[in-house]
Protein backbone atom coordinates (compact mmCIF):
# COMPACT_ATOMS: atom_id res chain seq x y z
CA UNK A 1 0.00 0.00 0.00
CA UNK A 2 1.35 3.41 -0.93
CA UNK A 3 2.00 5.76 1.97
CA UNK A 4 0.68 9.32 2.11
CA UNK A 5 3.30 11.67 3.50
CA UNK A 6 2.26 14.86 5.26
CA UNK A 7 4.36 18.00 5.69
CA UNK A 8 4.21 20.59 8.46
CA UNK A 9 2.11 22.82 6.22
CA UNK A 10 -0.46 20.02 5.91
CA UNK A 11 -1.63 20.65 9.44
CA UNK A 12 -3.60 23.94 9.59
CA UNK A 13 -3.33 24.09 13.37
CA UNK A 14 0.46 23.93 13.29
CA UNK A 15 2.33 27.20 12.72
CA UNK A 16 6.03 26.49 12.86
CA UNK A 17 9.05 28.58 11.97
CA UNK A 18 12.26 27.30 10.42
CA UNK A 19 14.90 26.69 13.08
CA UNK A 20 17.60 28.05 10.75
CA UNK A 21 16.18 31.13 9.02
CA UNK A 22 12.95 31.87 10.88
CA UNK A 23 10.73 31.71 7.80
CA UNK A 24 7.63 29.51 7.55
CA UNK A 25 8.50 25.87 8.16
CA UNK A 26 7.21 23.21 5.79
CA UNK A 27 8.87 20.13 7.26
CA UNK A 28 8.60 19.05 10.89
CA UNK A 29 11.16 16.45 12.01
CA UNK A 30 9.88 15.22 15.37
CA UNK A 31 12.76 12.77 15.80
CA UNK A 32 15.17 15.75 15.73
CA UNK A 33 12.74 18.19 17.37
CA UNK A 34 13.20 20.76 14.60
CA UNK A 35 11.11 22.40 11.89
CA UNK A 36 12.67 23.59 8.64
CA UNK A 37 11.75 25.47 5.48
CA UNK A 38 12.21 23.79 2.11
CA UNK A 39 15.67 25.18 1.40
CA UNK A 40 17.08 24.42 4.84
CA UNK A 41 15.58 20.91 4.90
CA UNK A 42 17.34 20.05 1.63
CA UNK A 43 20.63 21.34 3.09
CA UNK A 44 19.97 19.42 6.32
CA UNK A 45 19.32 16.20 4.40
CA UNK A 46 22.44 16.50 2.25
CA UNK A 47 24.72 17.52 5.16
CA UNK A 48 23.61 14.51 7.20
CA UNK A 49 24.16 12.21 4.23
CA UNK A 50 27.64 13.65 3.80
CA UNK A 51 28.40 13.21 7.52
CA UNK A 52 27.31 9.57 7.38
CA UNK A 53 29.53 8.90 4.36
CA UNK A 54 32.52 10.52 6.06
CA UNK A 55 31.87 9.10 9.53
CA UNK A 56 31.91 5.51 8.32
CA UNK A 57 34.52 6.17 5.61
CA UNK A 58 32.24 4.76 2.95
CA UNK A 59 33.95 6.33 -0.06
CA UNK A 60 35.70 9.46 -1.27
CA UNK A 61 35.32 11.73 -4.27
CA UNK A 62 37.97 9.72 -6.09
CA UNK A 63 35.96 6.48 -5.85
CA UNK A 64 33.51 5.27 -8.51
CA UNK A 65 30.21 4.51 -6.80
CA UNK A 66 27.53 2.26 -8.28
CA UNK A 67 24.11 3.03 -6.79
CA UNK A 68 21.49 0.28 -7.00
CA UNK A 69 18.25 2.00 -8.05
CA UNK A 70 14.80 0.43 -7.94
CA UNK A 71 12.81 3.45 -9.10
CA UNK A 72 11.73 4.34 -5.56
CA UNK A 73 12.34 7.48 -3.52
CA UNK A 74 15.27 6.17 -1.47
CA UNK A 75 17.54 4.92 -4.23
CA UNK A 76 16.77 7.71 -6.71
CA UNK A 77 17.07 10.31 -3.95
CA UNK A 78 20.44 8.83 -2.94
CA UNK A 79 21.77 8.88 -6.51
CA UNK A 80 20.55 12.46 -6.97
CA UNK A 81 22.12 13.67 -3.71
CA UNK A 82 25.48 11.97 -4.28
CA UNK A 83 25.72 13.42 -7.79
CA UNK A 84 24.79 16.84 -6.43
CA UNK A 85 27.52 16.52 -3.78
CA UNK A 86 30.12 15.87 -6.47
CA UNK A 87 30.69 12.13 -6.23
CA UNK A 88 31.43 9.93 -9.24
CA UNK A 89 28.24 7.93 -9.54
CA UNK A 90 26.32 5.68 -11.89
CA UNK A 91 23.08 3.78 -11.38
CA UNK A 92 22.21 0.11 -11.77
CA UNK A 93 18.65 -1.13 -12.20
CA UNK A 94 17.51 -4.77 -12.19
CA UNK A 95 14.44 -5.36 -14.33
CA UNK A 96 12.42 -8.03 -12.52
CA UNK A 97 9.57 -8.35 -15.03
CA UNK A 98 6.90 -8.39 -12.29
CA UNK A 99 3.42 -7.71 -13.69
CA UNK A 100 3.14 -4.00 -14.57
CA UNK A 101 5.17 -2.95 -11.54
CA UNK A 102 8.53 -3.47 -13.25
CA UNK A 103 7.49 -1.47 -16.32
CA UNK A 104 6.44 1.48 -14.17
CA UNK A 105 9.65 1.27 -12.16
CA UNK A 106 11.79 1.23 -15.30
CA UNK A 107 9.91 4.24 -16.68
CA UNK A 108 10.81 6.25 -13.57
CA UNK A 109 14.44 5.13 -13.75
CA UNK A 110 14.82 6.03 -17.43
CA UNK A 111 13.11 9.39 -16.93
CA UNK A 112 15.42 10.12 -13.99
CA UNK A 113 18.50 9.22 -16.07
CA UNK A 114 17.46 11.67 -18.78
CA UNK A 115 16.64 14.45 -16.35
CA UNK A 116 19.82 14.06 -14.28
CA UNK A 117 22.05 13.19 -17.24
CA UNK A 118 23.48 10.26 -15.29
CA UNK A 119 24.36 6.80 -16.54
CA UNK A 120 22.03 4.05 -15.35
CA UNK A 121 22.68 0.49 -16.48
CA UNK A 122 19.73 -1.86 -16.78
CA UNK A 123 19.94 -5.66 -16.56
CA UNK A 124 17.04 -8.07 -16.88
CA UNK A 125 16.60 -11.08 -14.62
CA UNK A 126 15.27 -13.21 -17.47
CA UNK A 127 18.47 -12.70 -19.45
CA UNK A 128 20.66 -13.67 -16.49
CA UNK A 129 18.51 -16.45 -15.03
CA UNK A 130 16.86 -17.88 -18.13
CA UNK A 131 13.35 -17.07 -16.90
CA UNK A 132 11.53 -14.39 -14.91
CA UNK A 133 11.33 -14.30 -11.11
CA UNK A 134 7.65 -15.22 -11.24
CA UNK A 135 8.33 -18.20 -13.53
CA UNK A 136 11.19 -19.34 -11.28
CA UNK A 137 8.88 -19.16 -8.26
CA UNK A 138 6.25 -21.27 -10.00
CA UNK A 139 8.74 -23.88 -11.20
CA UNK A 140 10.51 -24.28 -7.86
CA UNK A 141 7.46 -23.58 -5.68
CA UNK A 142 9.42 -21.08 -3.61
CA UNK A 143 8.39 -17.60 -2.40
CA UNK A 144 9.30 -14.86 -4.86
CA UNK A 145 10.97 -12.69 -2.21
CA UNK A 146 13.56 -15.35 -1.29
CA UNK A 147 14.44 -15.95 -4.94
CA UNK A 148 14.53 -12.22 -5.65
CA UNK A 149 17.02 -11.63 -2.84
CA UNK A 150 19.40 -14.32 -4.10
CA UNK A 151 19.28 -13.09 -7.70
CA UNK A 152 19.59 -9.38 -6.86
CA UNK A 153 22.59 -9.88 -4.56
CA UNK A 154 24.39 -11.87 -7.24
CA UNK A 155 23.68 -9.43 -10.05
CA UNK A 156 24.53 -6.34 -7.98
CA UNK A 157 27.84 -7.81 -6.82
CA UNK A 158 28.69 -8.77 -10.39
CA UNK A 159 27.78 -5.32 -11.73
CA UNK A 160 29.89 -3.65 -9.02
CA UNK A 161 33.08 -5.34 -10.21
CA UNK A 162 33.78 -2.36 -12.51
CA UNK A 163 33.37 0.10 -9.62
CA UNK A 164 34.99 0.76 -6.24
CA UNK A 165 31.83 0.80 -4.13
CA UNK A 166 28.26 -0.50 -4.27
CA UNK A 167 25.69 1.74 -2.53
CA UNK A 168 22.09 0.86 -1.75
CA UNK A 169 19.17 3.02 -0.63
CA UNK A 170 18.41 1.20 2.64
CA UNK A 171 17.08 3.82 5.06
CA UNK A 172 16.72 4.08 8.84
CA UNK A 173 13.33 2.35 8.81
CA UNK A 174 14.74 -0.57 6.78
CA UNK A 175 17.78 -1.02 9.02
CA UNK A 176 15.85 -0.68 12.29
CA UNK A 177 13.28 -3.25 11.10
CA UNK A 178 16.05 -5.65 10.09
CA UNK A 179 17.72 -5.20 13.47
CA UNK A 180 14.46 -5.86 15.31
CA UNK A 181 13.90 -9.08 13.35
CA UNK A 182 17.46 -10.28 13.95
CA UNK A 183 17.18 -9.57 17.69
CA UNK A 184 13.80 -11.25 18.07
CA UNK A 185 15.18 -14.42 16.48
CA UNK A 186 18.72 -14.01 17.84
CA UNK A 187 20.29 -14.29 14.40
CA UNK A 188 23.84 -13.90 15.68
CA UNK A 189 25.47 -14.23 12.28
CA UNK A 190 23.28 -11.50 10.80
CA UNK A 191 23.80 -9.27 13.83
CA UNK A 192 27.57 -9.54 13.46
CA UNK A 193 27.36 -8.51 9.81
CA UNK A 194 24.69 -5.80 10.02
CA UNK A 195 26.16 -2.35 9.64
CA UNK A 196 26.38 0.68 7.36
CA UNK A 197 29.52 -0.72 5.68
CA UNK A 198 30.41 -4.21 4.54
CA UNK A 199 34.08 -4.08 3.69
CA UNK A 200 35.46 -5.35 0.44
CA UNK A 201 37.33 -8.61 0.26
CA UNK A 202 37.39 -12.07 -1.32
CA UNK A 203 36.22 -10.73 -4.67
CA UNK A 204 33.45 -8.49 -3.32
CA UNK A 205 33.34 -4.71 -3.59
CA UNK A 206 32.63 -2.60 -0.52
CA UNK A 207 28.87 -2.27 0.13
CA UNK A 208 27.53 0.82 1.87
CA UNK A 209 24.20 2.23 3.08
CA UNK A 210 24.56 6.03 3.20
CA UNK A 211 20.90 6.53 4.26
CA UNK A 212 21.19 4.34 7.36
CA UNK A 213 20.37 7.30 9.64
CA UNK A 214 17.82 8.92 7.33
CA UNK A 215 14.16 8.10 7.92
CA UNK A 216 11.86 6.98 5.11
CA UNK A 217 9.70 10.07 5.66
CA UNK A 218 12.74 12.31 5.14
CA UNK A 219 13.72 10.66 1.84
CA UNK A 220 10.12 11.06 0.64
CA UNK A 221 10.18 14.77 1.49
CA UNK A 222 13.59 15.22 -0.13
CA UNK A 223 12.49 13.50 -3.34
CA UNK A 224 9.36 15.65 -3.48
CA UNK A 225 11.21 18.92 -2.88
CA UNK A 226 13.92 18.05 -5.41
CA UNK A 227 11.35 17.18 -8.10
CA UNK A 228 12.20 13.48 -8.33
CA UNK A 229 9.41 11.41 -9.89
CA UNK A 230 9.54 8.01 -8.19
CA UNK A 231 7.28 4.98 -8.08
CA UNK A 232 5.08 5.19 -4.99
CA UNK A 233 3.63 1.68 -4.93
CA UNK A 234 5.35 -1.22 -3.23
CA UNK A 235 6.20 -4.45 -5.03
CA UNK A 236 2.95 -6.46 -5.14
CA UNK A 237 4.74 -9.52 -3.75
CA UNK A 238 6.01 -7.63 -0.69
CA UNK A 239 2.54 -7.47 0.85
CA UNK A 240 2.41 -9.33 4.13
CA UNK A 241 6.19 -9.44 4.47
CA UNK A 242 7.49 -9.70 8.03
CA UNK A 243 9.74 -6.68 7.51
CA UNK A 244 6.69 -4.50 6.84
CA UNK A 245 5.14 -5.68 10.12
CA UNK A 246 8.35 -4.80 12.00
CA UNK A 247 8.34 -1.36 10.37
CA UNK A 248 4.78 -0.81 11.50
CA UNK A 249 5.62 -1.80 15.08
CA UNK A 250 8.62 0.54 15.19
CA UNK A 251 6.55 3.27 13.55
CA UNK A 252 3.99 3.06 16.36
CA UNK A 253 6.75 3.33 18.98
CA UNK A 254 8.32 6.25 17.09
CA UNK A 255 4.98 8.06 17.06
CA UNK A 256 4.85 7.93 20.86
CA UNK A 257 8.59 8.41 21.44
CA UNK A 258 10.23 10.36 18.57
CA UNK A 259 13.87 9.49 17.98
CA UNK A 260 13.52 5.87 19.08
CA UNK A 261 14.66 4.38 15.77
CA UNK A 262 17.80 6.51 15.61
CA UNK A 263 18.73 5.62 19.21
CA UNK A 264 17.91 1.94 18.61
CA UNK A 265 20.10 1.61 15.52
CA UNK A 266 22.85 3.98 16.68
CA UNK A 267 23.12 2.17 20.01
CA UNK A 268 23.43 -1.17 18.25
CA UNK A 269 26.16 0.09 15.93
CA UNK A 270 28.13 1.29 18.97
CA UNK A 271 27.62 -2.03 20.78
CA UNK A 272 28.53 -3.98 17.65
CA UNK A 273 31.76 -2.04 17.19
CA UNK A 274 32.80 -2.67 20.79
CA UNK A 275 31.61 -6.23 21.36
CA UNK A 276 30.83 -8.02 18.09
CA UNK A 277 33.29 -9.05 15.42
CA UNK A 278 32.15 -10.41 12.05
CA UNK A 279 32.91 -14.09 11.66
CA UNK A 280 35.79 -14.86 9.32
CA UNK A 281 34.13 -17.23 6.86
CA UNK A 282 36.57 -18.65 4.29
CA UNK A 283 35.40 -18.22 0.71
CA UNK A 284 36.27 -20.01 -2.50
CA UNK A 285 35.40 -19.36 -6.13
CA UNK A 286 32.31 -20.99 -7.58
CA UNK A 287 33.36 -23.79 -9.93
CA UNK A 288 30.69 -22.71 -12.43
CA UNK A 289 30.92 -18.92 -12.58
CA UNK A 290 33.88 -17.87 -10.45
CA UNK A 291 31.70 -15.99 -7.92
CA UNK A 292 32.96 -16.00 -4.28
CA UNK A 293 31.00 -18.52 -2.21
CA UNK A 294 31.31 -20.72 0.86
CA UNK A 295 30.73 -23.95 -1.08
CA UNK A 296 31.79 -25.35 -4.40
CA UNK A 297 28.83 -23.84 -6.26
CA UNK A 298 27.24 -20.46 -5.45
CA UNK A 299 23.52 -20.10 -4.68
CA UNK A 300 22.81 -18.39 -7.99
CA UNK A 301 24.30 -21.23 -10.05
CA UNK A 302 22.49 -23.78 -7.87
CA UNK A 303 19.28 -21.91 -8.62
CA UNK A 304 19.95 -22.01 -12.36
CA UNK A 305 20.75 -25.72 -12.18
CA UNK A 306 17.47 -26.49 -10.42
CA UNK A 307 15.53 -24.41 -12.93
CA UNK A 308 17.22 -26.14 -15.86
CA UNK A 309 16.51 -29.51 -14.27
CA UNK A 310 12.81 -28.67 -13.82
CA UNK A 311 12.61 -27.41 -17.41
CA UNK A 312 14.16 -30.64 -18.72
CA UNK A 313 11.78 -32.75 -16.63
CA UNK A 314 8.80 -30.83 -17.97
CA UNK A 315 9.97 -31.23 -21.57
CA UNK A 316 10.46 -34.97 -21.11
CA UNK A 317 7.01 -35.32 -19.55
CA UNK A 318 5.41 -33.43 -22.44
CA UNK A 319 7.27 -35.51 -25.07
CA UNK A 320 6.10 -38.77 -23.44
CA UNK A 321 2.49 -37.61 -23.58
Amino acid sequence: MARRWRFAGSYPEVKLKCRICGSKAEVHLRSHNIALCREDFVKFFERRLLRTVRRFRMFGHQDRVLVAVSGGKDSLGLLHALKKLGYKVAGYHIYLDIDGYSERSLERVEAFARMEEVEIRVEGVEEALGCTIVEASEKLRRPICSLCGTVKRYLMNRAAEEFDVLATGHNLDDEAATLLGNLLHWQEGYLERQGPVLKEGDGFRRKVKPLSFTAEYETAVYAFLEGIDYIVEECPYARGATSIFYKDVLGRIEEKMPGTKIRFLGGFYKFRGEHLKPMDVPLRLCTMCGYPTTGEVCNFCKLKERLNSRTTESEQYISKK
